[in-house]
């Protein structure tokens, strides 16, 4: 490795290159990703799928050094490995931070310090227990694409959906629809089912379903534009989720909620597979509320404190149907007199003092992200996602001529602005052998039914070398499955 990393470095003529990363990678701008790896194979003088390839990329990276801020599991730790066919001492390959992002190191640090507070914790120290998520609002903020008054953390994902579309969602008997996408995931098909119920109506005939042409997989933007624009009249609220989670197609946040909003249409997003994963301009885009949880590409633990948005334009007009003594203003919060000083905007919707063990990992991957950018981020990701996508193309398209090689399909949309990280792939084989051999050789991914793999390299801590692993592996994995 330390020789193949030298004979990389030394291809760079101008050693001023290495203590620059981003320098290096600037000969590259305005290329494309196929464009960008065939050019540094041909600066290496090696094939495009060379693990050179991956290396080069990886020693000019200028986001290298956030992965050592997270806590990446070995091979031999993860309990379906099998040490008779990897290398334990390894770490392992982990593609799975669509699902739950890796651990920051500094979570445990700050657990142990609330762990030693005692009731004056509540007031005292760096993360004072009574308005301890309020620090984090401002660097929350920032990934989305927001006014630090916009944003709350409080509760988990359904729970801040339920309080944000009991006021959002005010149904009459001609505008009473809610938009959502065919497959949307099943907590926000069963939140939106049980609101259009609770004010009286009848899901069959409330919930317009957003469907894919026949034959398709992804929904085209303009087809979404089409039925706002013919069903406008009977729609109360559009409510989709950002980065859809079974395709991983991204959605044009920006358009769809324009057009909605001309129609009279209000807007909502659930933000779970978008947030930390792609560019957000919330506050920009105008949208009327969004909720996400923080456990996915946000790094917070299962089950970790979740976050609402609520535009400006929105925080005297909506108010929250249901009230809770954290809503107070925080200033007169302690006098104890039973009269509310409701908060305006997203902060008047919080209910209850949040837990501050779950404010501790969020805080951890927070400072992270506070060290780099979205814009930033982005950048790496497109390659990321699009070198893995290459490397796919290059070993396991469908060949015609080879009707019994075995292939893999993608399902996401092969244009970078519809897409965050993930890929879906679909095989040519039973889905399931292949997903337990790449356990088995230390791969952590996640299969979703009825026929996809989720691949999702995060820009903040995998590498282009995690990808290329990745690849090997899945050859390894696909080969067993057709014995």
């Amino acid at each position: 490795m330390h020789q193949r990393r030298g004979l990389v470095r030394c291809c760079l003529s101008d050693p001023r290159l290495m203590a620059h990363p981003k320098a290096a990678m600037d000969q590259f701008t305005g290329l494309t990703v196929r464009e960008t790896v065939e050019q540094v194979a041909a600066l290496l003088s090696c094939p495009p799928s060379s693990e050179w390839v991956a290396a080069f990329m990886d020693d000019h990276d200028e986001l290298r050094h956030l992965r050592e801020n997270f806590l990446v599991p070995k091979i031999a730790d993860l309990p379906l490995s099998d040490m008779s066919l990897v290398d334990g001492t390894k770490d392992s390959i982990y593609l799975v931070g669509n699902s739950l992002g890796l651990q920051p190191k500094m979570v445990k640090k700050y657990l142990e310090e609330e762990l030693d507070k005692g009731v004056h914790g509540h007031m005292e120290g760096s993360r004072p227990w009574a308005w301890a998520e309020n620090n984090l609002e401002e660097l929350m903020a920032r990934v989305v694409g927001a006014h630090p008054e916009e944003v709350a953390l409080m509760n988990g994902l359904t729970v801040n959906l339920h309080l944000l579309m009991l006021s959002f969602y005010q149904p009459t008997a001609a505008r009473h629809k809610i938009v959502l996408e065919d497959k949307a995931f099943p907590s926000d098909h069963y939140a939106v089912e049980s609101q259009i119920r609770l004010r009286g109506f009848d899901p069959e005939q409330s919930m317009l379903l957003l469907k894919p042409r026949p034959g398709e997989e992804t929904l085209r933007t303009e087809d979404i534009l089409d039925v706002i624009e013919k069903e406008s009249a009977s729609v109360a609220l559009v409510m989709l989720s950002g980065v859809q989670y079974y395709t991983g197609q991204l959605f044009n946040m920006a358009a769809i909620t324009k057009a909605a909003q001309n129609k009279g249409c209000l807007v909502g997003f659930d933000l779970a597979h978008a947030a930390g994963n792609v560019e957000l301009k919330l506050h920009d885009w105008g949208v009327d509320f969004a909720c996400w949880c923080s456990y996915k590409y946000l790094n917070s633990g299962c089950g970790g404190i979740a976050g609402a948005f609520i535009h400006e334009k929105n925080q005297y007009t909506i108010q929250p149907a249901l009230t809770g003594w954290w809503g107070h203003d925080l200033r007169t919060r302690f006098q104890m007199n039973n009269v509310l000083e409701l908060q305006p905007g997203v902060k008047g919707f919080r209910l209850s003092n949040q837990p501050v063990l779950l404010v501790c990992p969020l805080q951890a991957s927070l400072e992270v992200f506070n060290m780099t950018s979205m814009q930033v981020l982005r950048r790496k990701s497109v390659l990321l996602t699009g070198y893995l996508e290459y490397l796919i193309a290059h070993y396991y398209s469908e060949d015609p001529s080879q009707p019994c090689k075995p292939h893999v399909r993608i399902i996401t949309p092969s244009d970078p602005q519809q897409r965050g990280c993930q890929l879906s792939l679909c095989f040519s084989m039973p889905i399931e052998k292949v997903f337990q051999e790449l356990e088995k050789r230390g791969v952590v991914c996640d299969m979703r039914q009825p026929s996809v793999l989720r691949i999702a390299p995060v820009p903040l801590y995998n590498s282009f070398s995690d990808v290329h692993r990745f690849i090997e592996s899945l050859g390894e994995a696909m080969a067993t499955s057709c014995q």
